[in-house]
């Protein structure tokens, strides 16, 4: 699964003005037609990629979903609070 904030080198409580700003940050240094490096285009796809999810909504709450489901933001918080779930409906 590719970390989608990573791409654009921002934290999870990012805001959609966080998004945009760095969206177009990474977008200039990464574009093909400015940039020579050789996986330039590979960079500037996963930019892409990482800006279309983190700017919609309903798209950003799944991801965000997902991504703590797979332990990704902060492992000990997610165990604490899927045991502490499972303890409630036990007890």
């Amino acid at each position: 699964m590719k970390d989608h904030y990573s791409a654009l080198g921002l934290s999870p409580s990012a805001t959609l003005a966080d998004i945009k700003k760095a969206f177009r940050q990474q977008a200039a240094l990464h574009h093909p037609d400015r940039s020579s490096a050789a996986d330039a285009a590979a960079r500037f796809r996963l930019v892409q990629a990482a800006y279309e999810v983190l700017s919609d909504p309903d798209k950003r709450k799944a991801y965000d979903d997902n991504r703590q489901r797979n332990l990704l933001d902060s492992p000990i918080d997610t165990a604490r609070m899927i045991w502490q779930d499972y303890i409630s409906r036990i007890i």
